[in-house]
């Protein structure tokens, strides 16, 4: 069933919504993780491995959102 080009145009906007809440949620939590990530690398190198888990959990944000803003421009969800 192909959208019309009244839905085609939420469907875009939606997917923006979607990949840049993605990306601006992964800033901001990356933000104050990698600032407290080197102050414990700082004290404790052996910790590194700890914090780059964390600082990489995150990263989940953007694949969300990237995966929601396909879902809606191909039109699986309308």
């Amino acid at each position: 069933m192909a959208l019309t080009e009244m839905q085609y145009s939420y469907a875009l906007l939606g997917a923006g919504i979607a990949i840049a809440g993605g990306l601006i949620g992964t800033g901001m939590a990356q933000s104050g993780i990698g600032a407290s990530g080197m102050g414990i690398i700082a004290e404790d190198r052996s910790k590194f491995g700890t914090v780059l888990v964390f600082f990489v959990i995150p990263e989940t944000l953007w694949i969300l959102g990237f995966v929601l803003g396909l879902i809606l421009l191909l039109g699986i969800i309308h």
